[in-house]
């Protein structure tokens, strides 16, 4: 990103170049800081703070669906207390016995966990209603953006993003001091400010992923783009879920994958004699999905080999 500053020096005006220059500095600083939190983690730990990390985002998905899941939230807590059960003497420890680097931010970290989906149990998906029409609005945003997400047309422009945004923008600078506020300039509850933030940034993320897959689809190829991208999605919600229990399960998904591959010529998809434009996008994402399923099978394999020794 520097470098691409450093080369418009002669193209563009010194005030906008100021301006980008800040906000890489900014983005710079904040990187640092998310490094430095998880640089005291044990490398043992990695993969539980990613499971952690996982369980919270699903439980703030589950929250803001249409139909509220108290079964996927009792799953998840579940899955907490496979970690717990994991502990020795209330401490995350090596092969060795010894209590490994970083687990008071881990153990932390587990208890929003437990805490949050107490709170999404006990709300059942239902927030405050005096933040109701910003849940609302928001919703509906995250919702046309996931639309766009997997049904992407291949003439969607960078300006079609920004009214989204930009009502983004307009909601999430109306909080005070960071804060979600009622008409009376009261506070919202802990369960409607994290369901309000996982929505604004849901979309914003949303948003950023639509800005940067730029290479145009010809619509030759949306069939195919469409069925990777929702394959692509089955596949992350199944691994946010904690994966599967036995790679029988990944069949489905590996068939698909297998009969689209093999539509290819050459690494190349062809409609008759022409080569339609988007290769390098699709190539991308059949690429991607594979290799969410060589993870969730490699995760199947350490489990079953932990279990036999």
């Amino acid at each position: 990103m520097r470098q691409n500053v450093e080369r418009g020096k002669e193209m563009y005006s010194p005030a906008l170049l100021t301006l980008l220059q800040n906000r890489l500095e900014q983005c710079q600083l904040s990187l640092e800081k998310l490094q430095k939190g998880l640089a005291v983690l044990a490398p043992d730990l990695a993969p539980t703070h990613e499971t952690l990390v996982s369980i919270l985002r699903s439980t703030s998905a589950v929250n803001t669906r249409s139909k509220f899941s108290a079964s996927e939230v009792n799953g998840l807590r579940e899955q907490l207390k496979k970690i717990e059960s994991s502990m020795k003497g209330g401490n995350f420890v090596g092969p060795d016995g010894t209590p490994l680097a970083g687990q008071d931010d881990l153990k932390s970290l587990m208890e929003r966990c437990w805490r949050w989906t107490e709170i999404v149990l006990e709300r059942e998906g239902k927030i405050d209603e005096r933040f109701q029409d910003q849940y609302d609005r928001l919703v509906e945003i995250r919702n046309q953006l996931d639309r766009l997400s997997v049904t992407q047309a291949w003439s969607l422009r960078e300006t079609d993003l920004f009214g989204y945004q930009r009502k983004l923008d307009r909601i999430d600078e109306a909080r005070v001091e960071g804060n979600f506020v009622d008409p009376t300039g009261q506070p919202a509850d802990l369960h409607a400010q994290r369901t309000l933030l996982y929505l604004i940034r849901r979309s914003y993320a949303y948003i950023y992923a639509l800005l940067i897959s730029s290479e145009p689809v010809s619509e030759a190829l949306l069939p195919v783009y469409n069925q990777l991208q929702t394959l692509r999605r089955c596949l992350v919600e199944v691994r946010e879920s904690g994966g599967v229990s036995n790679s029988r399960e990944l069949y489905p998904y590996s068939m698909k994958l297998n009969s689209i591959d093999n539509m290819r010529v050459d690494g190349k998809f062809y409609v008759g004699s022409d080569i339609p434009e988007g290769q390098g996008s699709v190539n991308a994402l059949l690429a991607e999905c594979y290799d969410i399923v060589w993870e969730l099978r490699a995760s199947v394999a350490d489990r079953e080999d932990k279990d036999s020794s």
